[in-house]
């Protein structure tokens, strides 16, 4: 446990941080989920916006947690699943 107080308000930023960047992986886990659920089931028009929202959640994330490589990796292989169908 932490002894000073700057140690303290350090590990209540962690948390804080922790809790922030979990709820920004969930939005990222579900917006994927659906668009894969609709390339699976062959709907163009609905996972194209979709993708449009996976993007959206991707970039967000990449600020905080995801590195931009990877992200970039991620947008260019879901963009070739759409382009497939």
């Amino acid at each position: 446990m932490p002894v000073t107080k700057s140690a303290k308000r350090a590990l209540k930023k962690a948390k804080r941080n922790w809790q922030i960047n979990e709820e920004r992986r969930k939005k990222v886990k579900l917006a994927v989920k659906n668009f894969l659920k609709l390339i699976k089931e062959k709907n163009k028009n609905k996972a194209s916006e979709a993708l449009r929202i996976v993007y959206k959640e991707l970039d967000k994330a990449s600020k905080r947690f995801m590195h931009k490589n990877k992200v970039s990796r991620l947008k260019s292989h879901y963009a070739k699943l759409l382009a497939k169908l």
